[in-house]
């Protein structure tokens, strides 16, 4: 019994009207070619879904056969491929060979599109009794005048090889001649593909023929396509023959073959001129194509060339970091990527001066868009892990990084600072002369956080006297004329000061005003006035704007700005700075001064922001006026003996080994993150291949998918709960409803299956039934149940797919159609809706603390719940609000114990379509034991962080609910 061929099914969309083959064969006999079509349509979804319908074939053969409709004719070819051939013995019908006359016909047609077409039908033959006279047609056809049919012919006669050997035993040489003979460029591409398959030798001969650089494109790849399988088996002497004809096709003038080449010709040898040859290829695609797809192609062939070949391609960093010129983030940041992989001792000058300089043209066009400032930062972490891994580049880039600084935005800025801590808790041989460039720098800062990053690094690393004292003094002339608070004295001096600059500008306007307005005769005759001086308002507000910048410092805008925390952390690194100069110095004079001067600058600080004429803009907060007021009882030596040493101890060891173990948890997370990365499975050349079928019970190495199998067939393994299933069926009618209906929800990646149980609850058929699906929401029924006809007390299954394009929140509903007693009846039965549940597409993720902030500021929609819940403790609130939003805790210090009372902590989750959401949750115990404060989640969509908000909503609502301990 020959096996019949497996073909995809087709869906019908409506089964129970499927007409009978007595209806077929009217609609065939008596209907026109529109009637005749649509008809053949339905008899092809019919065979195609297991129904062959024998019975059709003879009037198909009679009624659609002659017909000269070319879309027919089309459908035609594709019932003859898939009609039963053969009958119940095995033997070919006789109707067949009618079948076989017309496709005979058809090779010998007048039209060449009629002939290729049958040509290309020829190839989904598979039975050689059909065949067999049809093989000198198509050897006719190879002669054809037209090409479309000789391109055909080629792949026609080589299939029918396949299919029977005996029906052209000298294929190989009949492609041969051909080969010698065609001019047309795709006759020959195919039957080079045809021979490559049949004849090895005479393939390799006819390359040896041919002018490999002037030949069709098609042929090139052709040729690319042949040895890249032939390479497998060849010897030796024919691998550099393979690669002289590669490295021939890599001067094409054709972007496809050069891209080909340069893919196989790794693959034949590692040489050092080869691996480079390919290598400068893929940088040239990079660069010269104008379509960004195609250069991100030809860098990802290039990174996974780098991963195998670094050492050959170092020499190359800086031809691939000319890719930079192109304008598309994407291209820039993988050509970094790789470059970075590329970076070594040898070549880490030249990259950072070449990054130098992207960083000073990207600086320098002052482009405040999304795009340009992450081109700069994405530069900046590119210097950084250069001077990171390499200690000679180290010193020159802090300096190149801390001038930039203060033209860089907030965010590069701090990226420079954070480098810069790394860099000199790193190499301690640097930290004088990077101490000595960030006072520098100092006075171009212009943000409050880099400024506090600043200060730790003066407070943490001036280590010696010099530097305590230079530091000292920039802080104090940052800092500007203390006490703070004489603001309005400063004001008024600058008031008088202008007024008095205003009323000398006048008079000497006034003296001049003739000889700055006389009229000047022109080159073409005509009359002009000039004027040497500027108007008095713009020479006066020019004036007042100097002197307020020369009154207000830097440190002194921030603080007076509003930024009391910065006033914290300065208070903080004078402590610091004053400790230290008491373990090294023994002028205790100077000391005190030192104590006296930092005093005074705290109680200014906290005078100003207390003060409602002082000028500056904001309230200080309590926060900073306690950590300022500590560091106050410090300097003013209110403690003695263990208490003095723990202070000591905390400003001037705590805050340095806390960042010095932050920096060794980033560097294990990032090595293992790159150990996982580049681990892959490896099998040595003398481990023993398991098969099962030959596996006795003493063998003890078994893989997994073994011990999986063995499990099933033994009935160990661990079954699936039918509870978990249970949870997911939603029950869509009411039991008094004539139909009653279920539906089990199945959640797969970017899919919600439905499996519908109808049940009839009538004593009557339910003809036509139908299960009608509706979406809101981010979803799309993709396909909908077929028409059934239930029985009485009868049963039907009914299954519809669902698509997600979202994270957001769904909404699926429907109703139940079906006939009634007349035809011009119907009943519909309402279903309930089915919510589909955004956890199952969210999932926990990680990010860097920068990300994090980065994310938080750039995504637009907040959602904000307000907390107040009865859970026992702060810590089973966190871990349920992790379970409940399937979010992922990036705070280490929000593990507590049951007595904290209050407790920060950020989450960050992402959605199977990429879709990120993050959660800052601030919660604290109240007085009476309730857990009050807020979640506030942000997303860059709209539904993700409302669905959010709905389930931390929930959360704090079933912890309220009572429950009855004791009656």
């Amino acid at each position: 019994m020959l096996e019949s061929p497996a073909y995809t099914l087709v869906y019908e969309p409506n089964s129970a009207d499927k007409p009978s083959s007595s209806e077929y064969r009217g609609y065939l006999e008596k209907g026109d070619d529109e009637t005749k079509i649509a008809a053949m349509r339905q008899i092809l979804t019919t065979v195609l879904n297991g129904d062959p319908m024998p019975e059709l074939l003879m009037t198909i053969i009679r009624y659609v056969m002659p017909s000269k409709n070319k879309q027919l004719k089309k459908l035609l070819y594709l019932y003859w491929e898939i009609c039963p051939k053969y009958d119940e013995q095995g033997k070919l019908r006789h109707e067949m060979i009618l079948v076989c006359n017309a496709i005979q016909h058809d090779l010998q047609h007048p039209n060449e599109y009629v002939r290729g077409n049958t040509l290309r039908f020829l190839n989904k033959l598979k039975e050689p009794e059909l065949l067999e006279p049809l093989v000198p047609s198509c050897r006719q056809c190879l002669e054809h005048r037209h090409a479309y049919v000789r391109k055909n012919a080629v792949f026609a006669i080589y299939s029918i090889y396949k299919a029977s050997h005996d029906l052209v035993p000298d294929v190989a040489e009949l492609l041969s001649d051909f080969l010698a003979v065609e001019s047309d460029a795709t006759c020959r591409r195919n039957a080079f593909v045809c021979l490559s398959h049949l004849d090895r030798g005479m393939c390799l001969r006819y390359m040896e023929n041919q002018a490999i650089t002037s030949v069709d494109a098609m042929l090139q790849l052709a040729f690319i396509q042949f040895v890249r399988k032939d390479v497998l088996v060849a010897d030796p002497e024919l691998k550099q023959r393979y690669l002289e004809v590669v490295s021939d096709l890599l001067e094409s003038q054709t972007s496809v073959v050069v891209y080909e080449a340069a893919t196989t010709l790794p693959l034949l040898s590692n040489s050092t001129l080869y691996v480079q040859s390919a290598a400068s290829k893929f940088v040239d695609m990079a660069i010269k194509e104008p379509d960004n797809n195609v250069k991100l192609i030809g860098l990802e062939r290039l990174g996974e060339l780098a991963e195998h070949s670094d050492s050959i391609l170092n020499t190359m960093v800086l031809d691939i970091l000319r890719v930079l010129s192109a304008p598309s983030l994407a291209v820039r940041k993988k050509a970094i990527d790789i470059t970075m992989h590329l970076v070594s001792s040898k070549n880490v000058d030249d990259v950072v001066k070449l990054l130098r300089k992207e960083l000073e043209k990207a600086v320098g066009s002052g482009s405040a868009e999304d795009k340009a400032t992450e081109y700069r930062q994405m530069l900046i972490v590119a210097i950084r892990r250069c001077a990171i891994d390499f200690h000679e580049v180290a010193a020159s880039v802090v300096d190149m990084l801390l001038g930039f600084m203060g033209q860089l935005n907030t965010v590069a800025a701090n990226e420079v600072i954070t480098f810069v801590k790394q860099v000199i808790d790193k190499y301690p041989d640097l930290r004088s002369g990077i101490i000595s460039r960030l006072l520098v720098a100092l006075k171009t800062v212009k943000s409050g956080k880099v400024y506090r990053g600043c200060l730790w690094i003066l407070g943490e690393y001036c280590l010696d006297e010099k530097s305590i004292h230079a530091a000292w003094r920039e802080l104090r002339t940052s800092l500007g004329k203390i006490p703070i608070e004489d603001v309005k004295e400063e004001e008024e001096e600058k008031d008088e000061k202008d007024e008095k600059s205003q009323t000398d500008q006048k008079d000497h306007l006034e003296h001049n005003s003739a000889a700055s307005s006389k009229p000047k005769v022109l080159a073409d005759g005509t009359y002009a006035t000039e004027t040497a001086y500027a108007s008095p308002a713009d020479a006066s507000a020019s004036q007042s704007s100097k002197i307020a910048d020369l009154l207000k410092t830097p440190l002194r805008s921030l603080i007076l700005s509003g930024d009391f925390y910065l006033g914290a952390v300065l208070a903080s690194t004078f402590v610091k700075l004053v400790l230290r100069l008491a373990e090294i110095s023994k002028s205790q004079s100077l000391l005190n001064a030192l104590k006296a001067e930092a005093m005074l600058a705290m109680v200014s600080i906290v005078r100003v922001g207390q003060s409602s004429d002082s000028g500056a803009k904001h309230k200080i907060d309590e926060d900073s006026i306690d950590r300022i007021m500590t560091c106050l009882r410090v300097l003013s030596g209110w403690s003695s003996g263990d208490a003095e040493k723990e202070a000591e101890g905390a400003f001037l060891e705590e805050t340095k080994s806390a960042f010095e173990d932050e920096l060794k948890e980033a560097g294990a997370l990032s090595s293992n993150t790159g150990d996982l990365a580049s681990e892959s499975p490896v099998e040595q050349p003398d481990d023993s291949i398991v098969f099962r079928q030959l596996a006795t019970e003493k063998k003890e190495a078994v893989d997994v998918t073994e011990q999986e199998l063995h499990k099933i067939s033994t009935g160990t393994a661990k079954k699936e709960d039918l509870t978990s299933r249970l949870k997911k069926i939603v029950q869509l009618t009411g039991f008094s409803d004539p139909v009653y209906a279920e539906a089990y929800v199945q959640v797969h990646q970017f899919d919600v299956t439905l499996d519908i149980l109808v049940v009839n609850q009538t004593t009557d058929t339910l003809r036509n039934m139908t299960v009608e699906f509706a979406t809101l929401g981010d979803l799309k029924v993709v396909d909908k149940p077929a028409t059934a006809n239930v029985g009485p007390h009868g049963f039907h299954r009914v299954q519809t797919t669902i698509k997600v394009t979202s994270a957001d929140t769904g909404v699926i509903f429907g109703n139940i159609v079906y006939d009634g007693h007349h035809s011009n009846q119907s009943t519909i039965v309402i279903l309930s809706d089915v919510h589909v549940d955004i956890l199952d597409y969210i999932r926990p993720a990680s990010c860097s603390e920068a990300e994090f902030r980065r994310m938080w500021n750039e995504f637009e929609w907040e959602n904000k719940i307000t907390v107040n819940s009865r859970w026992t403790s702060l810590k089973d609130y966190l871990d349920a609000l992790i379970a409940g939003t399937n979010m992922n805790n990036l705070t280490p210090g929000a593990v507590i114990g049951q007595d904290c009372q209050f407790l920060s902590a950020n989450l960050f989750s992402r959605s199977t379509f990429g879709e990120n959401a993050l959660a800052n949750l601030c919660i604290e115990r109240s007085s009476d034991g309730h857990i009050v404060g807020h979640v506030r989640i942000r997303s860059k969509g709209q539904g993700l962080a409302l669905s959010l908000g709905d389930k931390v909503a929930a959360i704090a609502h079933n912890s309220n609910n009572a429950l009855v301990a004791k009656v």
